[in-house]
């Protein structure tokens, strides 16, 4: 997978017109670059400029105690040793290659891109004072965005299987979900389940998986508590594994029946079905080419209209080796997602789309699904819910 993306790491300088790549780090073992997942595969101890050229050579600056790791992996075909300090040698490699646009991991806008540190830079930027190459430098971010978002046939077959686990743990839950039992109790099955598949968690353990009961939860990103499940309650769960690398995030909703009930009230039904039209809508919408806030209004437009408040946050984002993979996501034009609203959808790329709304007295509404986007437009990954699923 590392040469897979290395060799599209190459095509993406080519296309942008950048002529080097460098992802700069020490002891990326403690402080990684997400970079490294992508295209290194491997951590270093010393100060290490791993670099990815235009023309297509690969080169590894790297302390002369990790120089028999990276030859050993392959990946990087030239590997420049060091004792005493880096800069000489680095200087070396930019003398010989003369980049005229150099792009290094840093962004206003997209963490998946901002990985050096603000120290490694100062370094960076003290080794080239003086140089003509000082003032070439510019953000990996249109590399990194380009290098996530198109998901190569392996990446989205890996993906494909974390989704085909958390669907099928999804059923699972629906036979334990019962009046009675604790928001605990609910993610403790959910994380037996995940054990005996022998897969990992997509997020941290402490709110993967959230699961929220009734209309007095606490809300995303919040561990599960000792809430139980009750008679009338809106029930929805947040959650996703990760499969060779590769992750799903996925929400789903049920509603517990009171007695003598034999389908939800009415208005949880409404809730309910403006939620998953609003997912159809955006999905027809999602092609290449379309501005990222324009899917996200559409969606929030129609639930709107449906007389429910606005989403507080996003309608999507994309998915990959990270559950939240960085780059152009389904955003408003809100002022925390910064330039990222105003990118345009790319063919390959992989995004959920999850709105949500509150239904009082009952709880939230909130489907997630997983699309891919292709030239004729975005396939779903995930089995769409198309129906409340009822307990």
């Amino acid at each position: 997978m590392i040469e897979q993306k290395i060799a599209q790491a190459i095509g993406i300088l080519q296309e942008k017109n950048i002529d080097m790549w460098i992802t700069f780090v020490r002891e990326s073992g403690t402080m990684p670059d997400p970079a490294i997942d992508m295209v290194i595969g491997q951590h270093a101890t010393w100060q290490t400029a791993w670099i990815i050229t235009r023309d297509g050579e690969t080169i590894a600056v790297a302390g002369s105690l990790d120089v028999a790791s990276i030859q050993d992996s392959g990946r990087y075909k030239t590997v420049v040793p060091y004792v005493q300090g880096i800069r000489d040698e680095l200087l070396a490699v930019l003398q010989r290659k003369n980049p005229r646009r150099i792009a290094i991991n840093y962004s206003t806008d997209s963490v998946m891109a901002d990985g050096l540190t603000h120290g490694m830079y100062l370094l960076l930027s003290g080794m080239l004072e003086g140089t003509k190459f000082a003032h070439r430098l510019i953000s990996s971010q249109e590399i990194l965005s380009a290098l996530r978002g198109r998901k190569t046939d392996a990446e989205i077959r890996h993906m494909k299987k974390a989704i085909q686990i958390t669907l099928a743990i999804y059923n699972n839950v629906t036979g334990f979900l019962a009046p009675g039992k604790s928001e605990q109790d609910v993610a403790n099955f959910i994380l037996r389940q995940v054990k005996q598949y022998g897969v990992e968690l997509a997020w941290d353990r402490d709110h993967c998986p959230a699961v929220f009961t009734g209309p007095e939860h606490a809300g995303a990103h919040f561990s599960p508590t000792k809430r139980k499940i009750a008679h009338g309650h809106v029930l929805n769960i947040d959650f996703g594994v990760k499969v060779n690398g590769y992750c799903s995030d996925l929400q789903r909703t049920w509603y517990i029946l009171r007695k003598g009930e034999t389908r939800a009230p009415k208005e949880v039904l409404h809730g309910f079905n403006v939620i998953r039209d609003s997912i159809r809508l955006a999905a027809e919408a999602l092609k290449p080419g379309m501005v990222s806030w324009k899917v996200d209004a559409v969606a929030r437009d129609y639930i709107v209209a449906n007389g429910y408040p606005e989403y507080p946050h996003a309608l999507g984002h994309q998915v990959g080796r990270a559950a939240h993979d960085g780059g152009v996501g389904l955003l408003p034009r809100w002022e925390r997602y910064g330039r990222l609203p105003y990118g345009k959808i790319e063919a390959g790329q992989v995004f959920t789309i999850e709105p949500r709304l509150p239904i009082e007295g009952y709880g939230v509404a909130t489907i997630e699904e997983i699309v891919w986007v292709t030239e004729e437009g975005a396939k779903f990954l995930s089995k769409p819910q198309r129906t409340l699923t009822l307990v």
